[in-house]
């Protein structure tokens, strides 16, 4: 199996060759003389058909529509500033889903997702799903009763999602779009309708959405293919014409993830920088991910100078910080030591500044090692994070992620009802309700915008 390793979102992961990745299965056309067996193949294998004979030109096509449907007003779309937005991977599929892509993210490799072959940590609770929207696993839970999963490529399900950003005051996402993975038709077109489920949600819950590029994998002299993919976002699916889609000092936002990492990239810094020439040409206000050492030129960054030019061009930088603090002691002094001098940086250049939160991480599956590696303590982590975010000055605040069980991340509903395995572990909410991390963030909001007081306990 062909595989390179990068950091995606800050995080070690691998990213498999097209083929396997997407678990790809050859169609199979019967001759004009096939018997009637081999002509029933033609409905069973319709979908795999479809797929070899997706291009690029019938996948835009097909999925980068201008959206004509309803919108409710709710959050100020209009500024980032007093916002809490979280991170949508949306890069999840299961068999029989209708990608035709098999199981994508939930498994190591080609293959059901079950004993011997799961890749997440967090087991999501999918109890409110309707049944067309869960996909049977080879997972049992104690009682013997079959665990199933989501996929993504469902709107019924991408916009539940939203729905639950609106009841727990979560102002919206910034929708993943990872350029290494668009090459593939059939990757294109589950990203652009996923893109497209996550735009008709914040319409119709009064959310915000943003795009945000990961550049993780992404070759040398290749940054062109990201300037192609958003012209074609705003000319052909009108993106930023959407109510919801959010604008930030007067101009939709775009976010740039991976620029200034040490850890071999192999694009530029003038290739970043090139891009970011051209969003802004393009009249849009840029956000860029950047090392946590961005500022000292330290820990996870470069050393080169050309960092800072880059970043002076954005409009909004953001820190990873995932995985660089473990517990309240640590991103308390994370908050005083790091972001409080972040602030004062980026004020003096006036680029506004958005700390990463998480609330807990673990990829025991994924690697085989590192089971829980930072506990959620019951909230108490991601708490006291968003508590050093607001003593430091932030203004607005980025929750990794919304939807991320590879890694343990996520806030959004996750059971404790988890498999019984041998080869797996799963971590789990600690006995709390499934919403427990939904309602932290939305509290963790009302910190921010000054609903509530600062206090180190939880509400």
């Amino acid at each position: 199996m062909s595989r390179d390793r990068q950091a995606c979102a800050g995080c070690v992961c691998f990213a498999e060759s097209s083929a396997e990745s997407e678990n790809m299965r050859p169609g199979y056309l019967p001759n004009a003389a096939a018997t009637p067996f081999l002509l029933s193949l033609l409905c069973v294998c319709g979908a795999s058909i479809r797929a070899a004979q997706l291009t690029r030109e019938s996948v835009l096509e097909e999925t980068l529509k201008r959206y004509a449907g309803p919108n409710v007003r709710g959050v100020d779309t209009s500024t980032l500033s007093n916002k809490v937005m979280c991170g949508y991977q949306g890069w999840f599929n299961a068999e029989g889903d209708g990608a035709e892509r098999g199981w994508v993210h939930w498994t190591k490799r080609r293959g059901q997702l079950g004993p011997g072959n799961a890749k997440i940590d967090l087991w999501p609770d999918v109890s409110e799903l309707g049944a067309d929207e869960r996909f049977g696993t080879g997972f049992t839970n104690a009682s013997g009763r079959t665990l199933e999963v989501f996929s993504a490529f469902k709107q019924a399900t991408v916009l539940r999602h939203f729905q639950w950003m609106r009841d727990y005051g979560i102002d919206g996402a910034f929708v993943q779009r990872f350029i290494n993975d668009l090459g593939d038709p059939r990757a294109l077109r589950h990203h652009n309708t996923v893109l497209a489920h996550c735009r008709e949600g914040a319409n119709r819950f009064g959310r915000a959405y943003a795009v945000m590029y990961d550049l993780s994998g992404l070759g040398q002299n290749r940054i062109q293919e990201v300037m192609d993919d958003w012209r074609a976002l705003r000319t052909r699916m009108h993106v930023t014409e959407d109510a919801a889609y959010l604008r930030h000092r007067g101009s939709p936002l775009v976010s740039v993830w991976g620029v200034g990492f040490n850890d071999r990239r192999r694009y530029t810094l003038e290739e970043c920088k090139h891009l970011v020439e051209f969003l802004k040409q393009d009249g849009c206000s840029v956000m860029l991910g950047v090392p946590t050492g961005f500022r000292e030129l330290t820990r996870d960054s470069v050393t080169n100078t050309a960092l800072h030019e880059v970043i002076q061009l954005a409009d909004v930088v953001s820190p990873w910080t995932v995985g660089r603090y473990r517990g309240p002691a640590e991103a308390k002094r994370h908050g005083e030591k790091t972001w409080q001098p972040d602030v004062a940086w980026c004020a003096e250049r006036k680029i506004d500044f958005l700390p990463v939160v998480f609330p807990g991480f673990s990829w025991f599956n994924m690697f085989g090692r590192q089971f829980d590696l930072m506990p959620r303590m019951k909230g108490e982590f991601l708490w006291s994070q968003f508590v050093a975010a607001k003593r430091a000055g932030a203004t607005m605040i980025y929750v990794a992620m919304f939807d991320e069980v590879d890694e343990g991340t996520a806030i959004f509903k996750c059971t404790n009802d988890t498999p019984v395995s041998d080869t797996a572990r799963f971590v789990t909410y600690e006995g709390l309700p499934s919403d427990f991390y939904l309602r932290l963030t939305g509290e963790g909001a009302k910190i921010l915008r000054g609903e509530r007081p600062v206090t180190e306990s939880m509400p």
